[in-house]
């Protein structure tokens, strides 16, 4: 995507707190329309990313644009205020004004920008009708459960017809199964009216349900972007592949390549020889050059017995524990010096002490350099 078709541009984005970078060099492009997500660990720089496109941070260096319009540049030194910035914002804490109706919540920003009073009540009714509150209109926000008040948020956010909507971990308050209802209900409400939106978050399964792509940030910089699928099957890095899911992680050194498929020997421990594995990834590796294999727990087969045929990588293992979850079994096995998490089958079972085989296929393995 060029810049010229984003709704959302940001160009070698830089923020500082005292020493500290906390964005550093974040160039992106949100395209009209989309659903972006800002996803890392706290402290990673995705929410100050979110304040400086706001306009409640001020950049140190970089440029931001909005449509067609520049609203900070350092260079330049253009800063927009954020009221100048055609934006609406969903916060974590809601901001529901207690002493206001919920139709009043929602028409205040149309009423700041002094709209006719038959705008206001069209697109107030409008906004209410979406987010499924149009019947609680009258109804004050002290009366309204935590997800109707975060649905009177989302509301105020898109009456006024924002290029853009910016969304700071607003389901962080309510519970598991009403954060789950409201990331349906989000996502159908972005489809339905079309609006741009950059969303941060922490929560990973958050990210791969509700967006186009994803960003992983981690200490300001970006690791990866990517849309859910790629993020997930194919990480960049190893941080990337750990925080995206869960991921057994074994550090080895590139010893051949053959077509699209990496050979790795991983060290196993004293009295143990190498594992040799195949998997796909690697490009620009060097031979004799330390990576890191990325195998997920659903992806590796565990064997009672050593299989007789062929099955790809395979190696030794004893199990630690296991622990039950309901639709599968997690299981701890070590294998030399590593400790893997695998998934069987919630009728299965295994012992503590047990010995097993373990398999994975070469294109289930990921080789990372870094």
């Amino acid at each position: 995507m060029s810049a010229g078709e984003a709704m959302v541009a940001l160009d070698r984005l830089n923020k500082y707190f005292g020493a500290e970078r906390a964005v550093n060099d974040v160039t992106l492009s949100v395209a009209p329309g989309e659903f972006v997500t800002l996803l890392g660990p706290s402290g990673c720089g995705k929410t100050t990313t979110l304040r400086c496109i706001a306009g409640l941070e001020r950049p140190d260096g970089g440029d931001i644009r909005i449509g067609r319009q520049t609203v900070a540049s350092a260079s330049q030194g253009v800063y927009l205020n954020p009221e100048d910035r055609n934006i609406g914002m969903v916060f974590q804490s809601y901001a529901v004004w207690p002493h206001m109706t919920v139709f009043e919540n929602v028409a205040y920003g149309l009423r700041v920008r002094r709209a006719p009073g038959h705008v206001i009540k069209q697109r107030t009714m409008r906004a209410l009708e979406l987010v499924g509150l149009a019947q609680l209109a009258e109804r004050y926000a002290t009366k309204l459960s935590g997800g109707q008040r975060q649905r009177v948020a989302l509301a105020r956010a898109i009456v006024y017809e924002p290029k853009v909507v910016l969304f700071d971990e607003p389901l962080s308050n309510l519970d598991a199964k009403l954060r789950e209802q409201m990331r349906v209900e989000l996502v159908r409400l972005q489809r339905e009216v079309g609006i741009t939106s950059i969303y941060v978050t922490h929560d990973q399964s958050e990210a791969l349900v509700m967006s186009d792509r994803v960003v992983v940030m981690n200490k300001g910089v970006i690791q990866q972007i990517g849309d859910p699928q790629a993020i997930y099957a194919r990480p960049a890095n190893a941080f990337v592949a750990s925080f995206i899911g869960v991921a057994n992680l074994m550090q080895g050194t590139l010893i051949g390549r053959s077509g699209e498929l990496c050979e790795m020997e991983i060290p196993l421990g004293e009295g143990r020889s190498p594992l040799r594995v195949s998997a796909v990834g690697g490009e620009g590796a060097a031979m004799g050059q330390t990576v890191i294999l990325s195998v997920r727990p659903e992806d590796i087969l565990v064997h009672l017995k050593a299989p007789e045929t062929a099955v790809g990588n395979l190696t030794e293992g004893q199990v630690i524990d296991t622990v039950y979850l309901g639709n599968f079994l997690e299981c701890r096995v070590r294998a030399g010096t590593h400790e893997l998490g695998v998934q069987i089958d919630h009728f299965e079972n295994l012992q503590p002490g047990q010995k097993v085989h373990l398999s994975f296929k070469p294109e289930h393995g990921l080789c990372l350099t870094g």
